[in-house]
């Protein structure tokens, strides 16, 4: 279990923590004063972006809310775009003056990785993980609705076992339309009918029972090789949107991951490391 972030610096007047997860497709950003996830934001993947261009965007949507950016102190990432780790980096130093911690190896989560290389292992779903095993008791399965569609399995040992990926929903129906000339886009919602009557009813059938299908099927597989019990939880854009059809969710974390980049400062500030060697013996 993480530190109390009641008892240090995190929670002095005025000081937050800049969570940034940056995924293929978009960066999701988030303030957080103490334990309170005070704003979100979601901006787009644009590799040709420089840091001052991010830096000017990120300082406008916090004033945008009512947030200075002073009052930034500390600030850690997760990346899977490598070229974007460091252009992050740079924004944090321009833009609050602070070193971003940046989750990766070398840095204490908490959670046993069993995976055959651990580093391997996108950031993203060593966060998954360690979200998850704060707020709910192991065995668990996550179920990410990113640009991929991931399955995370943790044991009921809480060790990070590994899981599946899939084609993301949006990448699946975005190959569909840029290669299938008469397919208009659509937007995903559940049809009328699994018998599509039209062409956009047949695409919406074939995305959102396809997919509800896949996660039921994926998430049954799952729980038999972890034992009944397991708890399912959804995180992801389309979560909401598939949570009534595949009817397999035991809970919904809209901001699993940046949850999991909190836990992980915690457990990584300095002060933190300092108390835990002075108490070794």
């Amino acid at each position: 279990m993480a530190p109390d972030a009641s008892s240090d610096g995190l929670n002095a007047p005025g000081a937050r923590l800049l969570a940034i997860d940056i995924g293929n497709t978009s960066i999701a950003i988030g303030v957080y004063a103490g334990n309170d996830l005070e704003a979100t934001f979601r901006v787009a993947s644009d590799r040709e972006n420089l840091p001052d261009e991010y830096a000017m965007l990120l300082a406008g949507l916090l004033r945008g809310r009512g947030i200075e950016p002073e009052s930034v102190d500390s600030a850690i990432l997760s990346s899977t775009v490598p070229p974007l780790t460091s252009v992050f980096r740079e924004v944090a130093r321009q833009c609050f003056g602070v070193e971003a911690l940046v989750v990766g190896p070398g840095v204490r989560t908490g959670v046993r990785v069993r995976y055959d290389n651990p580093r391997e292992v996108g950031p993203d779903r060593i966060l998954h993980a360690v979200a998850a095993l704060d707020r709910y008791d192991p065995p668990l399965v996550v179920v990410d609705f990113g640009t991929a569609l991931v399955f995370d399995a943790i044991s009921r040992e809480g060790d990070y076992l590994g899981g599946a990926i899939a084609p993301g929903i949006g990448p699946a129906s975005e190959g569909l339309f840029s290669r299938a000339a008469m397919l208009s886009r659509v937007s995903l919602e559940r049809p009328p009918s699994v018998i599509g009557r039209n062409t956009v009813h047949s695409v919406q059938a074939g995305l959102y029972f396809g997919y509800a299908e896949m996660v039921r099927g994926m998430v049954r597989r799952l729980r038999d090789e972890l034992g009944e019990g397991a708890t399912v939880i959804a995180t992801g854009g389309y979560a909401s949107i598939m949570e009534q059809e595949a009817g397999c969710f035991d809970a919904i974390e809209e901001h699993l991951n940046l949850q999991g980049l909190r836990l992980v400062y915690e457990a990584n500030r300095p002060e933190v490391g300092a108390a835990e060697r002075d108490r070794a013996p």
